[in-house]
């Protein structure tokens, strides 16, 4: 006992007990396993998610490649190539679209019998409620025509089996009025149509036309045809020079603005023109808009500009602007009759191919849907069909 009091009065520290001198170099070794597993498994993660990413990029690969190459591997010939869509539905947007339907030829001829199409595209809200007479119309001409249906997103069309609009609606997007966008649906009718080679003339149409002549007579006009039908004039007033904005310039000058119906007809050349075009969309777009009426200036201007010798100068769709307004008459049905069309059809002249012809109008607007009976009535002794 005295001992043991001796040596605590000394000042001397007491030992410390074994286990404290233990549990540090326990706790480093603890750390120093935990940080190598947190390497190890951040090294996994980065490994791991650059792994997936290969992968993952192997497979989308081949994917991306299909929407352009209409030949699988294996069947890579020209008929796989000159084939037309057997499906209008894709998931390409508009870039790709517009790249994709540029591909064209070099050489002039073609190395197959290639029958020359006409591409009927409808820009419309939704239903076509004038059907059953453009029927009658493509009705025994099949192979010299193609249909395109340009309708609000989300619109379901229930078209038979058996009508030539089944399944002939392609992707499209919102279109407003007097907006680019209703360019933008023009020149997306234009490509989809352009992916099918055989097309050679482009038709723009509305819900509301109907044709005044028979196919035949529409497919030799529009084929024996040395010009396309695109109005581009020249309008000193306010509705159209006066929409002219001085920052078009340099790429369009006032002098070189133009004017002209929305509804045309062209040829693939001017079709290829349009949908290419990067140089005069970007100042319509941003300087054109209302009170600027973008569908009555873009296209008409630019080809003035490009392709002058290869318009006519007029277009094939003919409309009453007579009552003024904004819009023009739309017509029901007591506006039918023999004597309605006779006003239309042979009381006009008109240039076509360097000669003074009557036969000025193929298609006509705007018609409203209870005039689609009275219209059926009267097609065959009017319009030939």
């Amino acid at each position: 006992m005295q001992a043991r009091l001796v040596n605590g009065e000394s000042g001397m520290e007491p030992a410390p007990p074994v286990r404290s001198i233990l549990s540090k170099p326990l706790s480093y070794r603890l750390l120093y396993f935990f940080l190598i597993f947190m390497v190890l498994g951040l090294g996994v993660c980065i490994v791991s998610l650059n792994m997936s990413r290969y992968f993952r990029i192997r497979h989308i690969v081949p994917t991306e490649s299909s929407r352009y190459n209409p030949c699988s591997e294996g069947t890579n010939s020209l008929e796989c190539w000159i084939r037309p869509p057997s499906n209008l539905v894709h998931n390409m947007n508009d870039t790709e679209l517009f790249w994709r339907a540029t591909f064209a030829p070099r050489i002039k001829y073609y190395p197959y019998k290639r029958v020359p199409k006409l591409a009927f595209m409808f820009l419309t809200r939704g239903p076509l409620p004038l059907a059953p007479l453009w029927e009658k119309f493509f009705k025994g001409h099949e192979g010299l025509y193609s249909i395109y249906i340009h309708s609000l997103p989300g619109y379901q069309p229930n078209y038979s089996r058996s009508s030539v609009f089944y399944q002939r609606q392609i992707p499209s997007q919102v279109s407003e009025w007097g907006e680019m966008s209703m360019c933008d649906a023009e020149r997306r009718l234009l490509a989809n149509a352009m992916l099918d080679y055989s097309n050679e003339f482009f038709v723009l149409l509305s819900e509301a036309c109907i044709p005044l002549r028979n196919f035949t007579t529409v497919y030799h006009y529009i084929a024996e045809s040395q010009y396309s039908f695109m109005g581009s004039y020249d309008e000193k007033g306010p509705y159209g020079r006066g929409r002219y904005h001085p920052n078009m310039a340099p790429e369009v000058t006032l002098q070189q603005w133009r004017k002209g119906s929305q509804w045309f007809e062209v040829n693939r050349a001017l079709a290829l023109r349009i949908v290419q075009d990067t140089t005069y969309y970007p100042k319509f777009k941003e300087f054109c808009k209302p009170a600027c009426y973008v569908d009555e200036h873009y296209f008409p201007t630019m080809l003035s500009i490009e392709m002058p010798h290869l318009l006519a100068n007029r277009s094939l769709t003919w409309t009453d602007w007579s009552r003024g307004g904004p819009h023009p008459a739309t017509f029901g049905k007591n506006d039918i009759s023999e004597g309605f069309f006779e006003k239309i059809l042979s009381r006009r002249m008109c240039f076509y191919n360097h000669h003074l012809v009557f036969q000025c109008y193929l298609f006509a607007r705007k018609f409203a849907p209870s005039a689609l009976e009275p219209l059926l009535n009267v097609s065959s002794k009017v319009f030939g069909f």
